[in-house]
């Protein structure tokens, strides 16, 4: 056996130590994958037992089925915002509360148009109760948060008192702000961006798409950035593109496909690559 002299041992340690840590480096750089559930249109109403029930079988399923989840999303129209006071919020953020991940809202027009009118649910107040999160950041009526490297932006599309929605200057120049990072992103709102169900009355189309539709896609879908929208409101499910954007428009969990089967989006993101299909609860 050949005997390693000092100057052998220390020439060898020196080799060894030059070379590249190719396991370190691979492990450094590999892509986490991002994922989470769309959830748009619950109309969670304390008038109605089935539709807290359903809210309870939703939380009970993700937590049973969906343990690796990021974050649930929910996309407005949350609860129908039609009991005085907020005692529909509290029930709901309560219940939302029990899942084994961060939720993050954005309003809807129910949300939006309380009855009573003066209600006390409006903008502040739902700030308060479901946005006061240390890891969003807050501009206006909006939300960006950032997680495993992809952007997601909360953008209120509601109008006070109103079905129809649009973005304001300040939504829009807080979304290209965001934007202008680069960082792969996905817009959340309540909205859908086309007339993709093919309606022919001008006053439907008027109440269900974005009524400024055409300068936001001007303003924002060019971002190569911009990888995917998230919508709701007409509670028929879509998946379409606008200049590369996958544009989503998820179905109302208040349409169960069958008993107990409440529909919602499950959407997985890893690097360049995007999934996503409709799941059921139960």
């Amino acid at each position: 056996m050949a005997k390693i002299t000092r100057r052998g041992f220390l020439k060898t340690t020196a080799l060894l130590s030059s070379l590249p840590l190719v396991a370190s480096e691979k492990a450094d750089t590999k892509e986490e994958a991002l994922r989470f559930i769309h959830v748009t249109d619950s109309h969670m109403d304390l008038q109605d037992e089935e539709s807290v029930e359903a809210m309870e079988l939703m939380v009970k399923t993700i937590n049973k089925s969906y343990k690796e989840l990021d974050f649930v999303l929910f996309g407005g129209d949350n609860f129908n915002n039609n009991v005085p006071g907020n005692k529909d919020a509290v029930k709901f953020n309560e219940i939302i509360s029990r899942l084994h991940c961060p939720a993050y809202c954005v309003r809807g027009n129910k949300e939006s148009s309380p009855k009573p009118a003066d209600d006390s649910i409006n903008l502040a107040d739902f700030k308060a109760m479901f946005l006061d999160k240390k890891e969003l950041h807050l501009k206006g009526h909006d939300w960006a948060l950032e997680k495993k490297g992809v952007q997601i932006l909360g953008l209120d599309s509601c109008i006070e008192h109103q079905n129809n929605g649009l973005y304001t200057d300040e939504t829009i120049a807080f979304a290209k702000e965001k934007l202008s990072s680069g960082k792969p992103t996905v817009i959340l709102n309540h909205h859908p961006y086309t007339n993709y169900w093919g309606g022919t009355e001008k006053k439907d189309i008027h109440k269900y798409v974005l009524n400024n539709t055409k300068e936001v896609q001007k303003q924002l879908f060019g971002a190569k950035n911009l990888i995917m929208t998230l919508s709701g409101h007409k509670h028929i499910d879509s998946v379409t593109e606008i200049s590369g954007t996958q544009v989503i428009v998820t179905r109302g969990f208040v349409r169960p496909l069958d008993l107990e089967q409440y529909p919602m989006r499950y959407v997985e993101i890893k690097g360049d690559k995007i999934s996503q299909k409709l799941v059921y609860t139960a």
